[in-house]
């Protein structure tokens, strides 16, 4: 398993903009897909973005497209999420996991390692 550490999260107000860090652990990280997950107080876990090991499939969740980028950087082993415009439903505990292979899956059954989890707070 990969050992996965989040960073980033925090306290903003609705209309801003965070940047969530994922450093891996892994000296094969280029070989793991990464998704993003998050979980409100109350809810299940949710998808909320992925991308492939060759950086050329980014599936987002329809309440995060056109506001959520996904993003890898394998020369540094981490992988961002970087969130504008967030609303207050926005607020969550931020999960970072990772996968074997290439296909960015949206369930999370589908991912073996995970992080600690970094707490998001959007503000009204």
């Amino acid at each position: 398993q990969v050992q996965l550490v989040e960073s980033g999260g925090g306290l903003v107000q609705a209309g801003g903009s965070l940047r969530l860090s994922c450093a891996a652990s892994e000296r094969t990280f280029s070989s793991y897909t990464m998704g993003w997950f998050r979980q409100a107080p109350g809810k299940e876990r949710e998808f909320v973005a992925a991308i492939s090991r060759s950086v050329s499939i980014t599936p987002y969740a329809d309440s995060v497209k056109g506001r959520f980028t996904i993003s890898r950087d394998n020369a540094k082993n981490t992988v961002y999420l970087q969130m504008n415009s967030l609303k207050p439903e926005d607020t969550a505990v931020y999960y970072c996991a990772a996968r074997k292979g290439n296909i960015p899956l949206r369930d999370r059954g589908d991912y073996d390692s995970w992080g600690q989890g970094t707490q998001v707070t959007v503000s009204s």
